[in-house]
């Protein structure tokens, strides 16, 4: 238990990033720990784009100003939701699996940084039309992924005053 809890305390957002090139089988781990998300129904309506070339990293990172990152990660992960297959719950989905799969990351030693994509469309659509991702599918954020090249401690933001025993 204390171990869990400590991997979510180091699970930092890294936006620095070594040349090392994140290897096949983190990769696959990353995606099983995703995959391995709840989703509403068992429905699992995510989709990954596995980014490597370092042109499209590039092109990723300019269709957001938040997404710098991605210039200097060997990794990008473009996390979508088939909004046929769960037009309702497909963010929280999505969302479940991209902590999973965050947190899989450091759990290998690896960084990352959620960019969140959704729910602007142009930044979404600028995805879309760059990874050629079809049209029912969301697009909800971008994963800048590598060896950390910066060092964060682990923390928690805790704060009790955001608790409520029973009612408000």
């Amino acid at each position: 238990m204390q171990e869990l809890l400590e991997l979510i305390y180091s699970r930092r957002s890294i936006r620095e990033y070594t040349d090392q090139p994140v290897d096949d089988e983190s990769v696959e781990a990353m995606l099983k720990a995703a995959m391995a998300a709840p989703s509403a129904d068992n429905l699992q309506p995510w989709h990954f784009v596995v980014v490597r070339n370092r042109e499209t990293l590039d092109k990723l990172a300019d269709v957001h100003k938040y997404a710098h990152m991605l210039k200097k990660a060997p990794l990008g992960i473009v996390v979508c939701g088939d909004q046929e297959v769960s037009k309702r719950h497909w963010v929280e989905d999505t969302c479940a699996a991209t902590q999973n799969l965050l947190l899989a990351a450091t759990a290998q030693g690896l960084g990352g940084v959620w960019i969140s994509l959704y729910p602007k469309k142009k930044h979404q659509n600028s995805v879309r039309d760059l990874l050629d991702i079809p049209e029912q599918v969301g697009v909800l954020c971008m994963l800048a992924i590598g060896h950390p090249g910066e060092k964060k401690k682990p923390r928690t933001q805790y704060k009790p005053e955001r608790i409520h025993h029973g009612e408000w």
